[in-house]
């Protein structure tokens, strides 16, 4: 499966006003990447749902508290089924712990019960879990599908393309999807008023204005450009985006980056048909995990542009340029996010 990354291709660009001249896709994805397990390995979590079985020793071999049971990295979001010894407990055989999780960390027995941890034939992998694991399973409205899919299509047009970024994560009735790329779809609008070769003529009018969102970029002709408002059928657009060339245009179609790429099926979930018109929603990590995932492939891109040279000062002193405000933000994302407790003492 593809890496889930805490921000997409699109936050990056937006954050360093990057141009395709700057830095190329490739390089940006891998900065990303990079930003991702700085934040994974800061933090001890990954901050992404997914559905999956994982097997437990029973605690009475490790603890003295037999009815408690520590799920240490296996952060849990909701159980699906809880078995001991291949017998199902019911919902009110166990409770979740802390009270205000998610996450939680550790599932104890219900003490007013009958039930109990215990052991198989061996205590080894004595209980199993079924359910969503991670951190958090955030999600907002990410539009519809604009086409009917089959179990096997790996690519996707949708209503939205500013609401859905390279690297996104997104879900689409029960199937968990991971975007892998983008690319243009036409509108079925063409423009409905000239545009001049003019950097200060900043309207677009389509037939349709709802049809589009802020933040989307459209292609007219080979020129892109950002829409930064709408005013009924009037999109007011930044000319010449992500370093096209500014252009007259008279009549043209009108395209966005509304077909994505996908890998489909991913963690713990299954490929299915969807229906046209299926809402999409996407996984929202937390805001700090997004800002410092931004923030460690920045820094990356820039260190990288520079030979590793962005520096002040020499010998013990040599510090990086941006260091200062990197470091405050990951002390920020760890006490705010850092699983701090350590899994197990070493003996």
């Amino acid at each position: 499966m593809t890496q889930v990354w805490y921000c997409t291709r699109e936050d990056v660009k937006h954050a360093t006003a990057a141009e395709e001249t700057v830095w190329n896709n490739r390089q940006i994805d891998r900065a990303i990447a990079a930003g991702t397990e700085a934040v994974e390995s800061l933090t001890h979590r990954r901050f992404y749902p997914e559905f999956a079985t994982r097997y437990f020793d029973w605690p009475n071999e490790q603890d003295a508290t037999p009815w408690r049971l520590w799920l240490n990295q296996h952060e849990l979001i909701e159980v699906t089924t809880l078995e001991v010894a291949g017998v199902a407990l019911s919902p009110n055989d166990f409770f979740l712990y802390p009270q205000g999780g998610p996450p939680y960390n550790r599932v104890e027995i219900n003490l007013a019960g009958s039930a109990a941890f215990s052991g198989g034939a061996t205590h080894q992998r004595a209980i199993g879990i079924a359910g969503l694991f991670g951190h958090s399973a955030k999600q907002a409205p990410a539009g519809v599908l604009a086409e009917g899919l089959d179990a096997s299509e790996t690519t996707v047009d949708v209503s939205d393309s500013a609401a859905i970024g390279v690297g996104q994560l997104i879900k689409v009735g029960s199937e968990r999807m991971q975007v892998t790329g983008k690319a243009m779809l036409d509108t079925g609008q063409t423009l409905q008023a000239v545009m001049p070769s003019e950097d200060n003529h900043e309207m677009c009018v389509v037939s349709n204005g709802a049809a589009y969102s802020m933040g989307e970029t459209i292609l007219v002709d080979a020129e892109k450009m950002l829409i930064q408002e709408i005013a009924g059928n009037t999109l007011i657009v930044e000319r010449a985006y992500d370093a096209s060339t500014l252009a007259a245009h008279t009549g043209s179609t009108i395209y966005a980056p509304r077909t994505l790429t996908v890998e489909r099926g991913v963690l713990g979930t299954t490929a299915a048909e969807h229906a046209i018109s299926t809402a999409i929603v996407k996984h929202v990590p937390p805001s700090l995990a997004r800002d410092l995932c931004i923030a460690e492939a920045q820094n990356t891109l820039y260190q990288e542009a520079s030979g590793y040279a962005r520096q002040i000062g020499r010998g013990e002193t040599a510090r990086e340029v941006f260091a200062r405000a990197l470091r405050d933000l990951r002390s920020q994302v760890y006490d705010s996010l850092g699983r701090h407790s350590r899994m197990r003492t070493v003996v």
